[in-house]
């Protein structure tokens, strides 16, 4: 149970030390306030977290200073009317929820002969700001990403939705950690059981702490044994903001740069933000391209082991003699030739990623190039080889997500066996067996390949945003996943003529 807070200050000093002894981050300052007859009062606060308290444009230091010149027997009645309108601030009887409010970045105040202790919200924990959105790069549409903070994450959101509608649902998750976790929706827009499903998952576990909005992913998930995500994510305030218009619920970790959308389909990580902002054709354009670099990125390199092994007959004279002379000399299987070719390129892709600054590109370009050069000279694998597995690394970064994109080069090594072993028969079982998991995966009740299948579903309406995106004008209804009774999203005005 937790300790009550005594009206004797020096009860409450005595309880705060022994709490925070080891803790020389944890500022804890007494002081005597009042004009003429001294108040003993305390201030606890996270060294860094929280402003100077003799600033004049901090809080702290408005109120510190205004109690220095009231009268001491003053003080208690000017902190118990007028203590709740400074800033951000609350009140608090007990001890543990005062101090999960000072471990959030804020100063508590106490008062000898007052049993209450009164948060006063600064500036917060150190974080990065408002900075470039990197991994999600658009040509067209706001630069700005989301930073490290809860709070500012939500505010980047409310920023371009400016509705009491917009709904902002806050709970603490890990029970050491005290991570904050925002849940954030249109209230008209979202089907009813999505909240109701969202709390009872992040409420079905407990856990030491939460450092990442992955860990809320993988906790969460249904189907957490398929290398398909079920939840999207975005680095990008205004991609958030347009999912939550589309009916969508965004879960905001603190610490953590990276938003999550649900409920989830296979066509969502098939689209960008700037998607909405240009042209229908050029989107529609684009968007082919990332559904044909999804296949090429999966299929490729077993393709052509297939091809090659079991299936030359389809394949040009010329072209196939071309293969023959390319191979000349090579001491390898063409399979164990394409899984080493594989590898060494995810293995440079990996180097890029962790090496610092601009040297990571240098290496992922110089890198490719030395080492497909230095293996065709020495005969280890052949050109045509080496072409094959260039094309499937570069098809896999057309796919906008990350998570979704490393689903594929997982299963890029499946196919290389099923391809190489049994040709186009292994091949065509595999997108059996992938189709079949594709269509059994769902996200909060919601089909992973809508639009593709549940057209036959009563409330389904084409929203026309799918592989072929319809110009603006005519995408008039939200996605499936809306609420029923409000899937109509534009209207066209009809003015009366004069």
């Amino acid at each position: 149970m937790s300790e009550k807070i005594s009206h004797d200050i020096g009860v409450n000093e005595r309880y705060i030390r022994e709490r925070c002894e080891g803790c020389a981050d944890i500022i804890i300052r007494p002081m005597k306030l009042g004009a003429g007859v001294k108040v003993r009062c305390l201030v606890v606060y996270i060294e860094v977290a929280v402003s100077n308290m003799t600033l004049e444009d901090s809080v702290i230091g408005k109120l510190i200073n205004h109690l220095w010149e009231i009268p001491g027997d003053k003080i208690k009645e000017f902190v118990a009317d007028n203590g709740l309108g400074i800033s951000d601030t609350a009140e608090f009887t007990e001890m543990e929820p005062a101090f999960k409010a000072m471990l959030a970045g804020n100063a508590i105040f106490f008062l000898d002969g007052y049993d209450k202790a009164i948060k006063i919200s600064s500036k917060g924990y150190p974080n990065m700001g408002v900075s470039k959105a990197e991994s999600e790069k658009v040509l067209r549409g706001s630069q700005e990403g989301f930073s490290d903070s809860e709070k500012v994450n939500t505010a980047l959101i409310r920023k371009r939705v400016r509705s009491t509608d917009l709904k902002v649902e806050e709970m603490m998750i890990g029970v050491r950690s005290d991570t904050m976790v925002a849940l954030v929706y249109m209230k008209e827009l979202m089907p009813p059981h999505l909240l109701t499903e969202v709390k009872e998952k992040l409420e079905n576990f407990e856990i030491d702490g939460v450092l990442d909005s992955g860990m809320l992913e993988q906790l969460t998930e249904n189907n957490w044994k398929s290398p398909f995500p079920q939840f999207e994510t975005t680095e990008r305030p205004d991609r958030a903001a347009m999912e939550v218009l589309n009916g969508r619920m965004v879960i905001i970790c603190d610490n953590s740069p990276m938003a999550v959308m649900i409920p989830t389909t296979f066509d969502s990580f098939l689209k960008v933000s700037e998607d909405r902002y240009n042209r229908f054709e050029i989107v529609t354009f684009q968007r082919l391209i990332r559904y044909v670099a999804v296949f090429i990125a999966m299929g490729l390199s077993g393709s052509y082991l297939a091809v090659i092994n079991f299936h030359t007959q389809v394949v040009p004279t010329n072209l196939l003699l071309s293969f023959a002379q390319s191979r000349r000399g090579v001491p390898f299987p063409s399979m164990v030739e394409i899984i080493l070719m594989e590898l060494a390129f995810e293995l440079i892709r990996e180097a890029s990623i962790r090496m610092p600054g601009p040297l990571g590109g240098t290496i992922g370009i110089v890198g490719g190039l030395i080492i497909g050069d230095a293996a065709v000279s020495a005969n280890l694998v052949s050109p045509m080889t080496v072409v094959v597995v260039a094309v499937s690394a570069l098809s896999s970064f057309a796919i906008p997500n990350e998570e979704f994109s490393a689903a594929f080069r997982i299963l890029k090594f499946g196919f290389i066996l099923l391809g190489g072993l049994f040709g186009t028969f292994g091949l065509v079982l595999g997108g059996f067996l992938l189709l079949g998991h594709l269509s059994a995966l769902s996200s909060f009740q919601i089909p992973y390949l809508i639009p593709f299948v549940g057209r036959d579903k009563p409330d389904y309406v084409n929203e026309g945003d799918s592989m072929i995106r319809a110009p603006l004008r005519r995408m008039r209804y939200r996605p499936v996943y809306a609420n029923k009774g409000q899937r109509v999203r534009l209207k066209e005005k009809k003015h009366e003529s004069k």
